[in-house]
């Protein structure tokens, strides 16, 4: 399971690295509705939620749906404006400006994106032209709840009013606490995307993009890159542009923009030692399938005490040697357990190290 970008025909200087204001107020508002996805930032989350006035703290209740899961594309704007070569704004001002350029339906079908199961990577019917996927719409938002289908009412019977609702919204978020945040961080983001605009020039975007995230490859003779998400989409550059852009209160989330019509996007986390190298989707389902046999589960009672050989593994269990093997070579396959040799036996032992960081590989890699 991957998402896979169709760069075929991408010119270099289509490619930019640059930060985005409203792109990381819309992670501020995530990691405030989800701090246990940030664990680093509950203090900071614990902060602002206790100087918030009340009426905005409502409000970001009202549509948080917009940014619970992971945060609405309208918070990358530039994206879907015509012509896909549009870069983000300078300040969160610019940003909003470029918000205003979306069209009608634009706006509505990103604003229904987690809720609704618009489609997302094929071009779809918008809810404000079709009455059947109108009434889905509401459907679907009513069984979230009566905040959600009232917010989803509005949005479809006038649009421009949550527009401005919106807009109104993200300013005064500035104001209580996000200037504040953004003077501090837009530094280091910009330094990543000064770094990362070299590594692109000199050595190019496969090197580029491994800076990014080793979750993320260029397969350079079929122009395609690929990001090791757990889920499956595809996009295509075509004849616009690919957008990189680093966001300082996002990890772990590696987020990939491949809507259809839009251009494509990968925001991806910076200064974060914990991604270096984090195990693909492949990797993490070998281990916990490798693990969820109750006799390897047995094997690796013992390899976390001690290292044992195959023939003292088997008289244990009450095994044959060759059923213990192919066992310790699931585990192997896995990564879950070393192996050394002293004389002629092989020692095998459970890599405690691996399997102490499973709890945590497996929430980044369902959040990545």
């Amino acid at each position: 399971m991957s998402v896979h970008i169709d760069i075929a025909g991408l010119r270099p200087e289509r490619v930019a690295v640059v930060p985005s204001p409203l792109a990381e107020l819309g992670m501020a508002l995530h990691a405030l509705s989800e701090p246990g996805h940030h664990p680093g930032l509950q203090g900071w989350a614990t902060g602002v939620t206790a100087g918030l006035d009340s009426h905005l703290a409502d409000r970001m209740c009202e549509a948080d749906f917009l940014w619970r899961t992971t945060f609405s594309d309208l918070f990358m704007p530039f994206a879907g404006v015509p012509g896909r070569s549009t870069l983000p704004g300078a300040t969160l001002a610019d940003d909003l400006d470029l918000l205003d350029k979306l069209t009608d339906e634009q706006f509505v079908d990103a604003a229904l994106e987690f809720t609704c199961a618009l489609p997302y990577s094929t071009r779809g019917v918008s809810a404000l032209t079709d009455a059947g996927v109108r009434r889905r719409a509401l459907d679907l938002a009513a069984a979230r709840g009566p905040q959600q289908l009232r917010f989803s009412e509005r949005l479809l019977t006038d649009p421009p009013r949550i527009r401005s609702w919106l807009r109104q919204f993200a300013q005064d978020c500035d104001e209580a606490f996000f200037a504040a945040a953004w003077s501090r961080l837009c530094h280091q983001l910009a330094a990543d995307a000064r770094h990362k605009t070299e590594i692109l020039r000199r050595r190019g975007l496969a090197e580029a993009l491994a800076a990014v995230s080793p979750a993320v490859e260029l397969d350079e003779p079929a122009g395609r890159i690929t990001v090791d998400k757990l889920g499956d989409g595809r996009t295509a550059t075509g004849d616009g542009g690919l957008l990189l852009i680093p966001t300082s209160l996002g990890w772990p989330h590696l987020s990939v923009l491949h809507r259809y019509d839009w251009q494509p996007v990968l925001h991806y986390p910076v200064n974060s030692p914990e991604l270096a190298s984090p195990p693909s989707v492949e990797q993490l389902t070998l281990r916990m399938s490798a693990l969820s046999h109750p006799v390897r589960m047995r094997i690796c009672r013992y390899l976390a005490r001690s290292s044992y050989t195959t023939s003292e593994l088997a008289q244990v269990h009450g095994m044959t040697a060759p059923e213990i093997s192919r066992h310790l070579a699931v585990l192997k396959k896995a990564g879950l357990i070393t192996t050394r040799r002293r004389g002629r036996y092989v020692l095998h032992q459970l890599d405690v190290t691996v399997v102490a960081r499973l709890g945590s590989d497996f929430l980044e890699g369902i959040l990545r």
